[in-house]
């Protein structure tokens, strides 16, 4: 009796460790690149409680586990989701509330189609977005007369697709106290025969941009859902969004906990006293979706409305050097406050003399080599005497890789023969050994996909130019992907949780109907999001 007890026991204990352990999903038959340490690629996984469990074989995986749910991708293409480095999330939501400007040829065709939104929907203001001058025949700012004739009662307020310059009407500027004599500082108000034209630069957009009332709680969180979805279509799972208020960051964190909201969000705090108080002296904050641990930070304005500001002038604008934003010791106040608080500063800079103002004064605070990542958000124009100091100092370059193909029609009217100092990715990729990428969206479109174009050909949608724009710096397809997933997640402190497809972190993936590593470049902007996951769980369903 005692041997055929034992041999029960040996017979239970062997079937209990040949049991596969149950997980939530599991992905077979798939072609995965994981984004691993040794850039791997796989052919299944599989996810419990949100996570991936492990990562192999199909035969590997299908042997240890088992779920109800079981998806053969039949070769499929598996991506870690991918991941903005730099964008303005909830910004680019509200801006789905306004009339969208993208794409204009002229002043006239925007003056229609603010007329057709304000007739549907009748606001107490005319907001718009996205329009660019140098997009038509006269390459030249508008000014406010048609404007006024059209709304001659109602405040407009259009912004520029850098979001660093808006045309306003005379409502609008009698409602902000603006008149020929403003000065701002950090800003500028366009004059003309002596009296203002109704554009705003940096600083000064704030006199109008300020008396624009948010809109109410309900449509702010559908305008939230309906931004989110359409992140989730085009393959993007998280977010790092450059510049939040309080109220921001708190309406998101709540949003997030009630499962109303489920996109990862990087939250870039506004140097406010409000921001600084309630998060930056209690320390980062973080959850699984939300994590508020830097602050961001204006050096200069934009190249395509002339306030970058640069060490010498506008080749097309001889009187002009571009704007600093803020005065030099508020600067160093805020990263000496970073410095104090284990906080990040990242800080948009474009111009060369901003980016060697922001480059210097992170020196003194770092002193050389370092782990706090801090970063300058687009550097896109680098002075070759400043180039070593991103390594030097550990200082982490974020780029946007479209900002290069939507410039490079213009931008040498601008720049001159800096133009080669200019979107030099590959250089800067090399002063530290990684890079994240985004979009800046709305400045640019929310596409990912669009990025890893854009990296890798320097080209437009059409081929322009054929041998594409710098190529000495354009990215390969795995720096690229690195630069949209990992390095992403690094420049967030996130590698750890997201970025690569292993086990432990977030199950973040999406499925292309075709290998973006592989085929020709000019299909890489039309290849199909056929899926995309977060946690595990099947967010969008192409």
């Amino acid at each position: 009796m005692k041997n055929i007890g034992l041999i029960l026991l040996i017979v239970l204990v062997m079937s209990s460790c040949n049991q596969n352990k149950e997980v939530d999903l599991i992905i077979t038959n798939a072609n995965i690149y994981t984004v691993d340490s040794d850039f791997s690629k796989a052919e299944s996984f599989a996810v419990k409680d949100g996570k991936f469990v492990e990562v192999g074989t199909s035969q590997e995986i299908t042997s240890k586990y088992k779920s109800d749910q079981i998806i053969d991708f039949d070769g499929k293409f598996i991506y870690p989701g991918f991941i903005d480095a730099h964008a303005h999330f909830y910004g680019y939501c509200m801006t789905l509330l306004q009339a969208d400007l993208r794409g204009t040829k002229s002043f006239d065709e925007i003056l229609e189609i603010i007329k057709n939104h304000d007739e549907k929907y009748n606001s107490d203001w005319v907001l718009g977005r996205s329009w660019d001058q140098n997009d038509w025949e006269v390459k030249e700012f508008p000014t406010k007369e048609k404007l006024d004739q059209l709304f001659p009662d109602k405040p407009v307020y259009l912004k520029r697709v850098d979001g660093h310059a808006a045309i306003a009407n005379s409502k609008a500027l009698e409602l902000g106290g603006i008149n020929a004599n403003a000065k701002i500082e950090g800003g500028k108000v366009i004059l003309k025969n002596g009296e203002p034209t109704g554009v705003l630069i940096d600083n000064a957009m704030e006199l109008v941009s300020d008396l624009i009332p948010d809109p109410d709680l309900e449509t702010t969180i559908k305008a939230l859902k309906q931004g989110e979805q359409n992140c989730f279509n085009v393959g993007l799972t998280s977010v790092c969004d450059a510049g939040l208020y309080k109220k921001q960051v708190l309406l998101l964190d709540s949003l997030q906990k009630t499962g109303d909201l489920h996109m990862r969000v990087y939250a870039m705090l506004e140097p406010n006293e409000e921001n600084i108080e309630h998060f930056v002296k209690k320390g980062i904050y973080k959850t699984d979706q939300l994590n508020v641990r830097s602050i961001k930070l204006y050096a200069d304005g934009a190249l395509g409305s002339r306030g970058a500001a640069l060490l010498e002038p506008y080749s097309d604008d001889p009187e002009n050097y571009g704007l600093i934003i803020e005065p030099f010791e508020f600067y160093q106040e805020m990263c000496k406050l970073a410095n104090e608080n284990n906080y990040q500063i990242n800080t948009h800079a474009i111009g060369d003399s901003a980016n060697r103002l922001i480059l210097n004064i992170y020196a003194q605070y770092l002193k050389g080599k370092n782990d706090k990542r801090w970063r300058i958000e687009h550097a896109q124009v680098i002075h070759p005497d400043d180039l070593h100091k991103f390594g030097k100092y550990s200082i982490v370059p974020s780029i946007q890789s479209t900002h290069c193909t939507s410039d490079m029609y213009w931008a040498d009217e601008r720049l001159g023969e800096r133009i080669k100092n200019a979107y030099i990715y590959k250089q800067l990729l090399e002063q530290n050994g990684w890079i994240p990428n985004g979009t800046d969206f709305p400045v640019e479109q929310i596409d990912p996909r669009l990025t890893f174009y854009a990296s890798v050909t320097r080209k437009d949608l059409e081929g322009y130019p054929e041998e594409g724009f710098q190529m000495e710096n354009a990215l390969t397809r795995e720096e690229t992907l690195k630069s949209m997933t990992i390095w992403a997640a690094k420049a967030a402190f996130e590698e750890n949780e997201k970025g690569s497809i292993e086990a432990g972190k977030f199950a973040d993936f999406i499925i292309l109907e075709k290998d973006i590593m592989e085929v020709l470049a000019e299909e890489i902007p039309y290849i199909q999001i056929s899926k995309t996951f977060s946690s595990g769980k099947l967010i969008t369903n192409n």
